[in-house]
């Protein structure tokens, strides 16, 4: 019965969207995007739904996320409700989810523009980031030397918010694409660099001891004892890194680009477009959450040798 909930949820969204009249104060779109949307996936859960008569590890996946899926569109109708059925909150603010998803659709070519140029952004500024994160944390973490010189300089630019520097990001650099680049890997850098070198400076020196007792070199002691040890630290340096990355990114993007999905929020905001607004803003989210999955896969396959003893 369980798995019938997301079911009627979806139904009712449904329901109310196809009885209930919108609102004369919300303009109408070309074609019932929302509808559209709720027959899609009204069709994909009854699949699933099916598949899990015989599958049980689907079964076990819709049992776990019921909860979660009946939530969303539930909240869906009461969003419904405000916005396209009664207009309680002010319609340019506020556009109608029928306006939200035909953005979506109809701007979609552009939209896809807009996220290949952020996605080039925010890889090579990430990668940068965290391989100097990377580096700088284990020479903190394993020389005494650069740790009393480069500590201080970390503490003392790390917490300044990666878009205070734009100014000076602007004048060093030809070119907004490679200013926006510097500027996210600056936010990746602090974050790695913090918890690669706090994951090193706690591994237990028995474990190094231990080392040198099998004839372990220096190399060896870093890469195959310091860092593997602290790969839990490293990876939620990494994990808050991809956070303060698309922070900056849709900032670094309103100082002067020519695409990006910053660039389009900002562009759409000047022009009233809230509904352009969202989609934007819906593009991220589906982005950020997909990288974020990819991340915890990585980490649940580097760290299967630790497994049950790291939890995030």
């Amino acid at each position: 019965m369980k798995r019938l909930i997301p079911l009627a949820a979806i139904t009712l969204t449904l329901a109310t969207q196809a009885v209930l009249p919108n609102s004369p104060r919300q303009p109408t779109t070309a074609a019932p995007y929302f509808t559209y949307f709720l027959i899609f996936a009204l069709a994909v859960y009854t699949v699933f739904a099916a598949i899990s008569l015989f599958s049980e590890k689907t079964r076990a996946y819709i049992l776990r996320k019921y909860p979660f899926i009946s939530g969303v569109f539930i909240f869906l109708t009461a969003l419904n409700f405000l916005t396209s059925k009664f207009a309680v909150l002010p319609a340019l603010y506020f556009p109608s989810l029928d306006r939200v998803f035909a953005a979506l659709t109809e701007e979609r070519a552009l939209l896809l523009k807009c996220l290949s140029y952020s996605t080039r952004l925010l890889i090579v500024g990430y990668l940068c980031g965290a391989l100097a994160g990377f580096f700088t944390g284990v020479c903190i973490g394993f020389n005494k030397t650069v740790s009393y010189w480069v500590s201080p300089i970390v503490r003392i630019l790390g917490p300044i918010p990666s878009v205070a520097w734009i100014p000076l990001a602007l004048i060093a650099f030809s070119s907004a694409s490679r200013a926006s680049s510097f500027l996210i890997g600056l936010s990746v850098w602090f974050p790695t660099t913090i918890m690669t070198s706090s994951g090193i400076i706690n591994v237990e020196q028995a474990y190094f001891e231990a080392g040198s007792v099998f004839g372990a070199n220096a190399f060896q002691r870093i890469f195959k004892i310091g860092v593997p040890a602290a790969m839990p630290h490293i990876f939620l340096g990494l994990f808050n890194g991809v956070c303060a990355s698309f922070i900056t990114l849709v900032t670094a993007e309103m100082i002067g680009a020519k695409y990006g999905l910053g660039w389009y929020i900002n562009w759409q905001k000047d022009m009233l477009s809230y509904a352009n607004v969202y989609a934007g803003l819906l593009v991220i989210a589906a982005s950020f959450s997909i990288l974020i999955s990819l991340m915890f896969r990585a980490r649940d396959k580097a760290l299967s040798w630790q497994k049950g003893m790291v939890k995030w």
